[in-house]
């Protein structure tokens, strides 16, 4: 059976995601669901697209619930075929170590990955995560502070999702309703 690739979006208060699943599992997110990103997850991964009703609503459940305050663990397939052997070893210990509400800096991740890797390319492994939110590169911080982030609009987007999970305190005028974009 040939894989192949498919699409679907969900409405969040950081915009419409774009999900990109394989028959092995979830393969990309993109902050936003432009034809760009789309056709950059069909050459990235070579596979031919299909509509396929139904493969993408667990994902897309589970970011609905992440995004309410509702889930706090995915537990969905990956496919890590967008991944070299390295990269999917350090996103690997994250996806499995570092849970809701928690946080680890850029060197540790690197010490507990097995890697070797110095902090400097952890932060270039996070920011070439093509699966962020559920392989959660937000929740690695720097040993100084909140270090950077690559998804949505920035650091704003990682300390508004930081916030979210309680791994950093709210201030007094942040709201759920209104993260930045």
């Amino acid at each position: 059976m040939t894989e192949t690739l498919a699409f679907g979006t969900v409405d969040t208060v950081l915009g419409r995601l774009l999900v990109s699943e394989t028959e092995t599992g979830i393969v990309s997110l993109d902050f936003r669901d432009t034809p760009a990103a789309r056709e950059r997850a069909a050459r990235r991964t070579g596979l031919p697209v299909v509509d396929a009703p139904g493969r993408l609503d667990p994902a897309l459940a589970a970011l609905r619930d992440y995004f309410a305050g509702d889930l706090k663990t995915f537990e969905l397939p990956i496919d890590w075929r967008l991944t070299g052997d390295v990269q999917r070893q350090v996103l690997g210990t994250l996806y499995e170590t570092v849970p809701y509400g928690r946080t680890i800096t850029y060197g540790d991740l690197g010490d507990r990955s097995g890697t070797g890797v110095h902090a400097q390319v952890i932060g270039q492994v996070m920011g070439g995560n093509p699966i962020p939110l559920i392989v959660p590169c937000h929740r690695v911080v720097a040993s100084n502070g909140i270090g950077g982030y690559s998804g949505g609009s920035g650091v704003e987007v990682k300390r508004w999702l930081l916030t979210l999970e309680g791994s950093i305190p709210a201030t007094l005028d942040w709201d759920i309703a209104s993260p930045p974009r």
